[in-house]
């Protein structure tokens, strides 16, 4: 039997459906959908034959965030569970068709809450050592971001610390600074990288690993790949099929890494 890593791998913004009642009070064409929440982040994480526990949805977060506060309630935060605007300010819904509470509770019962509880069995259920809630990132910051209009590094680790993978001032972080230096450096002699790997810049960690480490205990990064790792330049002619590939072979580079990782770490 193939040997099944101690991780738990968490892909939550990589689904582009939209349930039907809803499609029509989208302004998102379909190529917007998969702009804005990247599918190809089920392709480059798609390691659920390879470790012990592995969780996605094929819910756009168009139409639900898993990665959001459910406090508080939908439609005070822009950027919430439920979105009225997209990173660089454009209008969610048509005019006067923004979902209503009961409609935003539907969708909760039915997709928000049920990945947050699988999460937690996830974790009851199977040896995870460490989590992994897994993202991509634009090469640049959009215009509603705190980064807006700066270069990105081309993978970022979060875990809710500074800098340094030190814990904040009043905080705590989601796993050692020991283990996420250590993972930084892997991605670094891996991919022949040296400032392009970035501790908590510009992204710290969302909710998931920041709720379910509270809940569990259980160490959780946050990774974000930029996707100029895997998609062609704008002004270039590689078709999909080149674009496929790069995720492919990114996929197994990452692996490689995190392989690593585990075998420092976790025995």
């Amino acid at each position: 039997m193939k040997k099944r890593y101690p991780f738990l791998i968490s892909v939550p913004h990589g689904g582009t459906e939209v349930p039907e009642p809803l499609r029509p009070l989208l302004l998102l064409s379909d190529d917007d959908l998969r702009y804005y929440c990247d599918p190809v982040t089920r392709v480059v994480f798609g390691y659920e034959d390879r470790v012990v526990a592995y969780i996605d949805t094929a819910v756009s977060r168009m139409v639900v965030d898993l990665n959001r506060p459910p406090l508080p309630l939908p439609l005070r935060d822009p950027d919430g569970i439920i979105k009225l605007r997209t990173i660089d300010g454009r209008e969610v819904w048509r005019h006067g068709l923004v979902p209503d509470m009961p409609l935003i509770h539907r969708l909760l019962m039915t997709h928000y809450f049920p990945y947050h509880q699988q999460v937690d069995e996830l974790i009851d259920i199977h040896p995870v050592r460490i989590a992994f809630d897994c993202h991509s990132m634009l090469p640049y910051g959009s215009e509603h971001q705190k980064d807006a209009g700066k270069a990105r590094p081309l993978i970022c680790l979060g875990n809710n610390g500074d800098r340094q993978g030190k814990a904040k001032k009043g905080t705590i972080t989601t796993c050692s600074g020991e283990w996420i230096t250590n993972l930084a450096g892997l991605f670094r002699e891996e991919f022949s990288l040296n400032k392009e790997v970035a501790l908590n810049n510009p992204f710290s960690g969302g909710f998931i690993s920041n709720a379910h480490y509270w809940h569990k205990g259980i160490p959780w990064i946050q990774i974000e790949i930029n996707r100029a790792l895997y998609e062609p330049a704008p002004s270039s002619t590689r078709c999909g099929h080149e674009m496929a590939d790069r995720a492919l072979l990114l996929k197994e580079k990452i692996w490689k890494v995190l392989a690593v990782f585990r075998d420092q770490v976790c025995d």
